[in-house]
């Protein structure tokens, strides 16, 4: 059933009236504007604005600025500065350059904000209260009341267009982009369809920003503060704006608008409805929809958030530490005492690449070297703790599988040397050379440093072992050297013997663990 209209509701009502006889607006003494062709517009919970021909302005306009806004059913405003003398008014008027139909009276006619103007000569004229009355029902009663159950943005998106519908609003298409802040993602863009079982959820990367399709199209217009967007799709108006509105029509849109969804921090999402009843959108529905946009911002700021979030603690703390201070592990001690195996891979010649290569370069050559390893250590079940300079700081935890940690360490130690061999003999980066060191204990797993920066990481003999031994592999013809603890889940090891590490005050007994790029090593 095609719902449109929901009865013994109070709607979004909008109403332009001819003003009759003289109308004057002033600035102190200042004729701002003065005209018998005057117009007034009331609208829902916004007091009555007074429109006069652009012609009736009595004080120059400065060009038009950079500043745009949009109403649903009004269409984009374009703004001005007004000139007088010793003072300029910044964006203190207004116009519809291109009004929508229900406004189409206010077309070649300007406002004044309310900051630029004293007062007003009304003549004989008396302006009425707008009658805005209550506006409650399904989507109202949900958003103050329901919405807040939902635990995930597909829900939160999909309840939202089922309380459209409810609410009478003929929802054929909603759509919600959402911007982020994650180091390979723009964003997130969920797409509700009438009929479809599932919401539609894409992670565009930031490629999206040079795509033909994003760029001719009302999510760039709306996300560049360029203002919203409405265009019916019937028969009476075949002109498409973007190439989406033809595609829209083809599937029986008939009414389509972008609206600015602004989070707190200043950044402008956008929500799309698509409409598929044969008069379009109604000014109640769509109204309401416009007033609700702030408070449907805030849900989708809480989920964006919770999610960035996330995703930064995950880059920069890893996937496991971040879930830890997610969890509420945030005060200086918090941690625990796990056993694990601790790997330290360090880039060799590093001062001497970046002499030879200058810093750009060098840079490239490390995240790719980055890059590589730390592939390599999650595919192991892995975590990078940290990049430390030109090395990489990992953690197996043993949980109940000890000799599992163990063997994941030394495998992934084996990988990351043979994946750079085969780098370095196929051209593509014939730079990067490690060295490693693994060793496994007890150590504090949580939060050190000082009360306002705190650093999640490892604290023991195992990880400074596993440093030392890293150092000590350049000197010894081997890429890899291993604790004795590590030693048992190796099958092609060296003894090294006991060996003196720096800062370690007892002689350990070492191994080097052979890989197939050893025989290379020279190469």
């Amino acid at each position: 059933m095609n719902i449109h209209a929901t009865p013994d509701l109070k709607g979004y009502g909008i109403s332009v009236e001819r003003l009759t006889g003289r109308i004057a607006i002033f600035r102190g003494d200042i004729l701002l504007a003065e005209s018998e062709n005057a117009k007034v517009m009331y609208e829902t919970r916004l007091p009555p604005t007074i429109y006069v021909p652009r012609a009736d302005v009595c004080v120059d306009l400065g060009p038009e600025t950079d500043l745009q806004t949009f109403c649903p059913f009004k269409g984009t405003a374009t703004y001005h500065d007004i000139d007088l003398p010793g003072e300029r008014l910044a964006n203190s008027i207004w116009a519809y350059q291109d009004a929508l139909p229900e406004s189409a009276a206010i077309q070649g006619h300007i406002g004044f904000m309310p900051g630029a103007f004293t007062h007003t000569d009304l003549g004989d004229n008396q302006l009425r209260d707008p009658d805005d009355g209550n506006i409650s029902g399904p989507l109202i009663d949900w958003l103050m009341r329901g919405a807040s159950d939902s635990q995930t943005p597909e829900a939160f998106t999909k309840a939202l267009a089922e309380k459209m519908l409810e609410h009478g609003i003929a929802i054929q298409r909603l759509s919600i982009l959402a911007w982020s802040l994650h180091p390979l993602i723009a964003g997130k863009h969920y797409i509700w369809e009438k009929g479809a079982a599932e919401i539609s959820t894409h992670a565009p990367t930031y490629e999206i920003y040079d795509h033909p399709a994003f760029i001719n199209s009302p999510l760039r217009h709306v996300s560049n503060g360029l203002g919203g967007v409405r265009q019916r799709l019937n028969d009476d108006n075949p002109h498409n704006s973007f190439p989406i509105m033809g595609e829209l029509r083809a599937k029986g849109a008939t009414d389509y608008v972008a609206m600015p969804l602004r989070f707190s921090d200043g950044r402008t999402n956008v929500l799309t409805l698509t409409c598929d009843h044969p008069d379009g959108f109604t000014t109640e529905n769509l109204g309401l929809v416009f007033e609700c946009s702030a408070v449907i911002a805030r849900f989708y700021e809480v989920f964006m958030q919770r999610e960035n979030a996330q995703v930064l603690l995950e880059t920069y703390v890893g996937k496991r530490s971040g879930a830890r201070v997610l969890g509420g592990e945030i005060r200086r001690g918090d941690g625990d005492d796990i056993d694990a195996a601790i790997m330290f891979c360090d880039l060799r010649n590093s001062t001497a690449l970046e002499e030879q290569l200058g810093r750009g370069e060098y840079i490239n050559v490390l995240n790719a070297f980055f890059e590589t390893v730390s592939g390599i250590v999650h595919d192991n079940d892995g975590e990078v703790l940290k990049f430390i300079g030109d090395a990489v700081l990992a953690v197996f935890p043993a949980g109940d599988d000890a000799t599992k940690a163990r063997w994941n360490a030394q495998r992934t130690a084996i990988e990351i040397v043979e994946r750079l061999a085969e780098l370095r003999q196929s051209g593509l980066d014939h730079h990067c050379d490690c060295s490693i060191g693994l060793a496994y204990g007890r150590v504090t797993y949580g939060n050190v440093g000082s009360r306002e920066r705190l650093d999640f990481t490892v604290i023991g003999q195992a990880a400074n072992i596993a440093a030392r031994l890293g150092e000590y592999s350049k000197s010894t013809g081997y890429r890899i050297a291993v604790s004795e603890d590590i030693e048992p889940a190796c099958e092609n090891t060296v003894p090294l013997g006991p060996v003196k590490l720096r800062n370690v005050s007892n002689p350990l007994t070492c191994f080097a663990l052979r890989t197939a790029a050893d025989a290379a090593l020279d190469a």
